[in-house]
This record gives structure tokens, C-alpha cells and sequence, in this order.
């Protein structure tokens, strides 16, 4: 057993222990099936805290020959299925989170050759049969291993997009797309692949890295596919967890709910449902994972209809996006498309793939476009808007007419240009801003 070749399972031990854990094993029926298939290369790009490092832990100890473990995976819903016997503890695997590992040694400037000297001395340990000596890459070390005993690899990368967003020197890069394509990009080397896993937050950047990973298929926010179920909660999941814990399913779908996949429906924040279960509330814990600069910094950009598109989905309302032309990447923006396109990814909004339209999915995100719409000048007077909803509703419940009719031409003067103001479609937004 190695730290970054051939891991054990205590870290599914501790998933497995928490007060609250949702059985997501049945990910591991579906990456048996694309195993050793032209379809091994996986994807999976989601917002932060939607449980991909914890299913890339999970897959590690269902895959790796360092552990036995399958006493935990017979409690799981997996041990039920007629593939779960196929790969148990049977394949090599290399399991490197690369935000952790750039975390701790991101002022070393060859980072990457020095990842690549620890996974060397770790082949070096756990295969003694085979001759290393002329080995400088993992790629390399794989296909000699592969050579001598005829075993397979499983490659688990989790976090692989963070030098794209770290916007690491240009030396750094290269090094790192020489990485992936000594890995991904040999023929020769393939065979011995069983099945690539890799995570992160955007999915493959075009213009960088798609040609050395354009073997991959991609499960994204915007187009999760059969993967779908296995990254967040479910509502049934989630009715579940507030029955065992009791905890208010209506208050937990206004704050945590809103996003929405085919084929599987509503789907919630898994780390804010967790919070709130353990804490007995509901509230922001988004706040706690993230910063509200990712929606400020973007929605800053002069673009045409990005302000008029935030204000009305800040009022309720669904706004059409066209996602195809995003280049996945931090600084290539041209259009309002661009900027929700990458709010769709990182989860400060939601997508309805069937509109075709994108939209603020819940109370714990909408407050989160609150704090960042005050330190942005062009939106303050939206933000008192919103402040002033309760003085609005205390109007409604005094029947104060004269002040609520008072009330709500000050939102429509205020929040819409004058060109919408008679715009009677217009006025949904105005009522959802207002209260």
C-alpha cells in the first residue's frame, strides 16, 4: 500500500463513519462498465463541494490492490450488483489529488517532475520485479510495469483543472501538459489502462489541454449524463436524510435545492445539506466553501445584457443562455453567454437543459449574488431593492396601498431600462424583486 500508488480505504472508512452519508456506490456499476472500453476515459467537472472527491476516494478503494475492502463495500448498495465482484481489489492505482499537491509545494518549480519522482519511488517499492532504472516519467513506469506482470492501472485524478485555475507560470503548464500526454497520449501505453478517472471544477479547457485529453468523455453541470445521480443529493435522498434527522424538507428545497439534471430531476448541495443536518439549521453554509468574487469579478465585465439578465433572474426569472461557445477557460470571455456559462459550472447558477436557459437555483446561492451585487457599483440600487422587501411586505399585510403602489413604481423606475418599462412580461420581474 502507497500513498499515491495502490491506496488503502481508511478514507472511505471516515466518509462511511460521518452522522450523515448517502450510499452513492452505484457510480462504481457504471465506471465497471466503461472500464477497458474505448469509453474508460471519464470526466467529471462539478461545482465545489458536490461530492467528487468523495466518490474518487471511493472508486480508489473499490479498484486498488493495496486494500481489502471489501467489508465496507458489502454494506453498500453496490455489493448487490452482478458487476460488483469484476474489478474488487483487483487493478493498480494512482491516485493523486493535484490541488493538494500544488497546495503543498506550489513554490517548488518543478512541481511536476517532483510528483513524478515520488510516484517513481513508490513503483519502485511495490513492483521489485521490474527494472526502473531508465524510468523518468509515470507514463513510462506504468508500461513497465505493464510489460513485466501484465497488470492493468487505474488513473484517479481529482482536481486536475487547478493549474488552469491558478493561472500558473508558462513553464509550469508545459511541464504539466508533458504530464498528460505522456499519460494519455500513447498509444503504446493505452493497454494498460483499465480506466481513467479525473475531476474538477471546469470541464476540459479547448484551447490548452482538450488535445491532449480529447480521449475523455465529459459529465459537466451543463450535461451530467448517466453520472448524474452519483453528484449531489436527490430529493429522495434528501426527504430521507430530513425524516432520519428531522430537519424540514420544504425549508431544506428553498435554500439547498434547484439544480436540475435529466433523467434524475431536482437535485441538492450535498455539503450545505450535511451542514444543515448537522447543525440543526438551515442556512448559508455555501459561504464557508467558496467566495461571492466569482460572481462579482464576472458579472463586472461590460458585456451587453449581463446587468438586464441578473436583474431579472435576481427577480425569479429564467434567462436564456447559449452554453456551446464557452472555451472552459478563466480569461477567454467574450459575451454574456460566456460569463453564465462559467457561472453554470462553478454552481452559482442552474441550467434547464431543455429551455435552453440558465437561473439563480436557491436561497443559499441567491445570497450569495446579494453580497456580491452590494460591492458592485452598477448593481447598489438593486441591492436596496432587495433590503427593502420586508418594509414592501409590511405595506401588503397593513393594506397600505398608497405605499405599496409607491414601493413598487420606485422597483420598475429603478430596476428595468425604460424601454422595458411598459413591457408587461417585464412586471414578473419587478414583483419578484420587490418581494
Amino acid at each position: 500500500m502507497g500513498m499515491y500508488l495502490n491506496p488503502g480505504n481508511m478514507a472511505l472508512r471516515q466518509d462511511m463513519s460521518g452522522a450523515v452519508y448517502v450510499d452513492k456506490s452505484l457510480l462504481i456499476a457504471e465506471t465497471n462498465r466503461l472500464a477497458n472500453t474505448p469509453q474508460r476515459f471519464v470526466c467529471v467537472s462539478r461545482a465545489r463541494r458536490f461530492g467528487k472527491t468523495m466518490a474518487g476516494t471511493m472508486l480508489a478503494a473499490y479498484y486498488s490492490k493495496g486494500c481489502d475492502s471489501r467489508p465496507l463495500f458489502d454494506q453498500l448498495r453496490i455489493a448487490q450488483h452482478p458487476a460488483y465482484e469484476q474489478y474488487l481489489n483487483k487493478l493498480n492505482v494512482i491516485q493523486i489529488d493535484l490541488n493538494a499537491w500544488y497546495s503543498e509545494n506550489h513554490n517548488e518549480p518543478n512541481l511536476i517532475s517532483l510528483l513524478e519522482r515520488t510516484l517513481l519511488k513508490e513503483f519502485v517499492k511495490q513492483f521489485p520485479q521490474v527494472d526502473f532504472e531508465d524510468v523518468n516519467t509515470i507514463g513510462q513506469a506504468i508500461l513497465s510495469a505493464y510489460a513485466d506482470t501484465g497488470e492493468q492501472f487505474v488513473i484517479i485524478i481529482d482536481e486536475y483543472d487547478v493549474l488552469v485555475r491558478e493561472r500558473v507560470p508558462e513553464t509550469l503548464f508545459q511541464d504539466y501538459l508533458r504530464f498528460l500526454n505522456g499519460l494519455f497520449k500513447n498509444m503504446t501505453l493505452a493497454p494498460a489502462i483499465a480506466l481513467a478517472y479525473l475531476t474538477g471544477i471546469l470541464p476540459i479547457v479547448r484551447d490548452r489541454i482538450q488535445s491532449k485529453l480529447n480521449l475523455f468523455r465529459e459529465y459537466t453541470m451543463v450535461n451530467a449524463g448517466r453520472l448524474a445521480p452519483y453528484f449531489g443529493f436527490t430529493a429522495d435522498e434528501v426527504k430521507g436524510l430530513c425524516n432520519e434527522h428531522g430537519l424540514d424538507y420544504d425549508e431544506c428545497c428553498r435554500w439547498y435545492d434547484g439544480y436540475h439534471f435529466r433523467g434524475v430531476g431536482e437535485m441538492f448541495n450535498p455539503n450545505s445539506v450535511v451542514y444543515a443536518i448537522d447543525e440543526q439549521r438551515c442556512d448559508n453554509y455555501w459561504s464557508r466553501t467558496g467566495s461571492y468574487d466569482a460572481v462579482r469579478d464576472y458579472i463586472m465585465l461590460n458585456f451587453d445584457g449581463v446587468k438586464d439578465a441578473v436583474i431579472r433572474m435576481m427577480g425569479g426569472e429564467k434567462v436564456d443562455v447559449s452554453v456551446s461557445s464557452f472555451r472552459n477557460t478563466m480569461d477567454s470571455f467574450h459575451d454574456k453567454n460566456d460569463v453564465f456559462t462559467y457561472l453554470l459550472h462553478i454552481g452559482y447558477l442552474a441550467y434547464d437543459d431543455e429551455a435552453q436557459q440558465c437561473y439563480i437555483p436557491n436561497e443559499e446561492v441567491r445570497q450569495q449574488w446579494v453580497h456580491a451585487l452590494s460591492v458592485t457599483d452598477d448593481y447598489k440600487e438593486v441591492v436596496k431593492l432587495l433590503e427593502s422587501s420586508k418594509e414592501l411586505m409590511n405595506s401588503l399585510l397593513a393594506k397600505d396601498e398608497t405605499a405599496l403602489a409607491e414601493a413598487l413604481e420606485h422597483v420598475h423606475s429603478t430596476a428595468l431600462a425604460p424601454k422595458a418599462y411598459n413591457n408587461e412580461a417585464s412586471f414578473q420581474t419587478v414583483l419578484g424583486l420587490a418581494f
